[in-house]
């Protein structure tokens, strides 16, 4: 397994819980879990360098992902990417939400990654799906802990 989790934020993270988590969610999604998978925590300024660089939106997010290889059969070993997150974004959002920081870690991390496997938010719909999916994921590795 290679999820490789840094933190240049500056912020405490739950860096141990993404790899079980992300682990947990790679073998939900059918994934082989020694592919690549590259976790960053950072801090607002860079957010904001790529979320204009690559999404040509102004300021900070919560969360990008940068998908590199798509499985083409079950079972493959891949580099799937990078996912990029702001601790100080999601510490805002958890509180908005009323969870704890690190509940709102865990969600952004397993949206990246479907976002890296192809899953998106657009329409009504795919959120629906998409974001029931994240909860899921992250409600039955709370269990599973």
């Amino acid at each position: 397994m290679s999820i490789e989790v840094t933190n240049t934020s500056g912020q405490l993270v739950p860096s141990d819980e993404i790899t079980s988590l992300l682990t947990y969610a790679m073998g939900q999604l059918k994934l082989n879990v020694d592919c690549d998978l590259n976790v960053g925590f950072i801090d607002d300024e860079y957010m904001t360098e790529l979320h204009i660089k690559w999404m040509d939106e102004p300021g900070s997010t919560d969360v990008l992902s940068f998908p590199m290889d798509m499985p083409e059969n079950e079972g493959d070993v891949v580099t799937l990417g990078d996912i990029m997150i702001s601790p100080r974004f999601a510490a805002e959002q958890a509180k908005e939400a009323g969870h704890s920081f690190e509940h709102e870690v865990y969600i952004l991390a397993t949206h990246g990654l479907l976002h890296i496997m192809g899953y998106d938010h657009a329409e009504p719909e795919e959120e629906r799906e998409m974001f029931a999916l994240q909860e899921k994921i992250v409600d039955d590795w709370k269990k599973s802990a």
